[in-house]
């Protein structure tokens, strides 16, 4: 089968910064599917990894990433329940593992769901990495449920991303929050108007944007772009015994004892930490995933996909590597195979 990985890390601009290469299809063995890829998508985590997991060295063997992919079952290890032979799945994969920018892969059953029957294989393929990282987000991290939290706010930091497009989509329209979201250009602001936001407010001037916009404070804030860049001023949005979460990690430590006074409250999340563990739930990401698929297919939630690049080819896979760099991406960049 074809793959597609790098030796070293390079510029996205290097010729070989992506490689073309042959290797044997693997067998699956215990709970794991082997999956006839159809389609990927590309995530940030795909070039910072690239760009920092081979730094100064030049490795044996290709390094194959990626994460996001849709595809059909081709065959199954021994203790599989979950699939058979022919399904149609999607799935966000696992970080320790070799990665989707190939022909065939062997994934977990566990973090694996049935493809929405509504979506195309490239409509899918857009979709699980984030949809389960904003899913685990308000649910698992900040346990929010319509009974209990219908009608309140959540500020969503950073609105047209990847995360941020099915997080406003899914705090308004499952859980039937307000849901305000920062975006700056024009055609990120209309986007996140399409996605279902309530109010788009300019991330530069937040705290002055937000309360302009009618809320003196929130009752929950999720940060997708930058935690300490913005921690004063979700400090001083957050309202008293209100949830945060973020997904952005910091390089420094986060001054959580300003939050003290609040008794807020602060959540990490890492969609790979199930995977990653092997925690007790690990097959929680098969059940999000079908919980996902059906939503897609009542249409209540509808894919970010928004920029399709067809055929798997370094030249390709370079491509999508670039636009996400370059910061500027609305919703999902997918190939096509």
């Amino acid at each position: 089968m074809k793959a597609i990985g790098f030796k070293t890390s390079l510029p996205i601009t290097e010729d070989e910064s992506f490689i073309e290469f042959d290797t044997p299809i693997p067998t699956p063995q215990g709970r794991d599917i082997l999956v006839k890829i159809k389609a990927i998508s590309v995530n940030p985590v795909d070039y910072k990894i690239r760009q920092n997991s081979a730094k100064d060295t030049v490795l044996e063997s290709p390094k194959v990433i990626g994460w996001d992919a849709s595809g059909t079952v081709e065959a199954v290890g021994e203790a599989v329940t979950l699939f058979k032979v022919g399904d149609a799945v999607y799935y966000a994969g696992d970080l320790t593992r070799s990665g989707s920018n190939t022909e065939y892969q062997l994934i977990d059953e566990r973090i694996v769901g049935l493809k929405p029957t509504k979506l195309s294989d490239t409509g899918a393929a857009a979709m699980p990495l984030t949809a389960l990282t904003a899913w685990e987000s308000l649910y698992d991290r900040m346990r929010i449920s319509s009974e209990k939290d219908e009608g309140k706010s959540i500020l969503i930091i950073g609105g047209a991303g990847g995360v941020g497009s099915i997080a406003i989509q899914l705090a308004k329209k499952v859980s039937g929050l307000k849901v305000i979201t920062t975006a700056s250009r024009a055609e990120t602001k209309e986007w996140c108007k399409a996605m279902g936001a309530d109010a788009v407010v300019d991330h530069k001037n937040l705290i002055e944007e937000v309360r302009a916009a009618g809320y003196q404070e929130v009752d929950f804030i999720l940060d997708f772009v930058d935690l300490n860049g913005y921690w004063d001023a979700i400090v001083e949005l957050i309202k008293p015994q209100g949830h945060i979460a973020s997904i952005t990690g910091s390089a420094t430590p986060i001054a959580l004892n300003k939050l003290k006074n609040k008794s807020a409250t602060f959540s990490w999340e890492l969609m790979y930490t199930r995977s990653m563990y092997q925690t007790d739930d690990m097959e929680e990401q098969h059940r999000i995933l079908n919980k996902l698929a059906a939503l897609f297919d009542d249409d209540t939630l509808k894919t970010t996909l928004n920029t399709t690049l067809k055929g798997f080819t370094a030249e390709n896979l370079k491509e999508a590597h670039r636009l996400l760099e370059s910061g500027k991406t609305i919703g999902k960049v997918v190939i096509e195979y």
